[in-house]
C-alpha cells in the first residue's frame, strides 16, 4: 500500500481530489474540470494514479501544475482588504442602507433602495456573462466618493456601466440630459462619460460607458449621446456576443489590474 489518501475539496465551486501523504502533505490534486492530475512528486506517479483510480472517469492529463500566469500571481499577492472582486452588486449602498437604515415609515421609498434594486438586477446579469469568458466588478470606489456601478471586462473590451432605475417609467434622453417621468432632467450622460473616462485612466485601455435602464415604460432619445450606449437590462447578454477586441490573456491581466483598489487611487 502507498499510504496515500484522497481528499475531496470545493474550490471556486468546482470539486478538486487532494492526494496527501499520512502526515497531511499534498502531493498531487486531481481537477475533474480540466481532467487533469497535477503532480508534485513524480516519483509517486504510480502511487498517485492508483489511489485516484476509483475517481477517475475517462481520459485524463498528467504532469506538473502549470505555471501561473502573471496575472495569477498578481492576485494571489493581492492584501483581501484590497480585493474589490468580491463586493457585491451595490456594496456601497448596501453598507450604507446597513449603517443608516432611515424611518422606518417614510411617505416615499428611500431612492436608495430604487438604486440599489437597480445595481442588484445589472449585477446579477453581468454575472451570469461570467463563463462565457468575462468579468464583472462592481461598486469600485473613486477618489472624491463617486463610483462605478460595474465594470465588465471580456472579449468584445471594457465597459463602465451606469445602473439606473427607471421602472414603468418614462425616459427622455437629450444628451447629456436623461429625463425620468416628470422628474427635473439630470445631466447623467456627462457622469457616465466621466466615470468611464476615469477607468481608461486607471487601467490605461479603452473602457466604453454604457447606461442601462431597468425596465422603463418607453425611451425616446432626442439623438444619438455622444459614445454613451444607452441598454436595458434585458439586453445585457449582447455584450456577451462581441469579441475580438481582448485575448484571453489581455482580459486576466486587466481583471487583476481592477480588482485591486490601489488602482483606483490615483484617478
Amino acid at each position: 500500500m502507498s499510504g496515500l489518501r484522497v481528499v475531496p475539496t470545493w474550490r471556486h465551486g468546482q470539486e478538486r481530489l487532494y492526494v496527501c501523504l499520512r502526515d497531511g502533505r499534498n502531493v498531487a490534486w486531481y481537477d475533474r474540470e480540466a481532467a487533469r492530475v497535477n503532480l508534485l512528486d513524480e516519483e509517486r506517479r504510480d502511487d498517485v494514479l492508483e489511489a485516484l483510480g476509483p475517481f477517475m472517469a475517462g481520459p485524463v492529463t498528467v504532469g506538473p501544475p502549470p505555471v501561473p500566469t502573471p496575472a495569477e500571481l498578481a492576485r494571489l499577492s493581492l492584501h483581501p482588504d484590497d480585493d474589490l472582486a468580491p463586493n457585491r452588486p451595490g456594496e456601497a449602498l448596501l453598507v450604507a442602507l446597513d449603517r443608516d437604515p432611515g424611518p422606518a415609515h417614510r411617505l416615499r421609498p428611500d431612492p436608495r433602495r430604487r438604486a440599489l434594486l437597480a445595481e442588484q438586477t445589472v449585477g446579477e446579469a453581468l454575472d451570469r456573462l461570467d463563463g462565457a469568458g468575462w468579468h464583472a466588478l462592481h461598486s469600485i470606489p473613486l477618489p472624491g466618493g463617486d463610483r462605478i456601478h460595474h465594470l465588465l471586462i471580456g472579449p468584445g473590451g471594457l465597459f463602465a456601466l451606469h445602473a439606473l432605475y427607471t421602472r414603468k417609467q418614462r425616459v427622455l434622453v437629450a444628451d447629456p440630459m436623461v429625463t425620468l417621468g416628470r422628474h427635473e432632467p439630470q445631466p447623467l450622460l456627462r457622469r457616465v462619460r466621466t466615470a468611464a473616462d476615469r477607468a481608461s485612466y486607471a487601467l490605461t485601455a479603452e473602457v466604453h460607458p454604457v447606461l442601462v435602464l431597468t425596465a422603463p415604460a418607453t425611451l425616446t432619445t432626442v439623438a444619438p449621446p455622444r459614445e454613451v450606449q444607452i441598454l436595458q437590462d434585458t439586453n445585457l447578454p449582447d455584450l456577451a456576443r462581441r469579441g475580438g477586441v481582448l485575448k484571453p490573456a489581455d482580459v486576466e491581466a486587466l481583471h487583476a489590474m481592477a480588482r485591486d483598489r490601489n488602482t483606483w487611487g490615483r484617478v
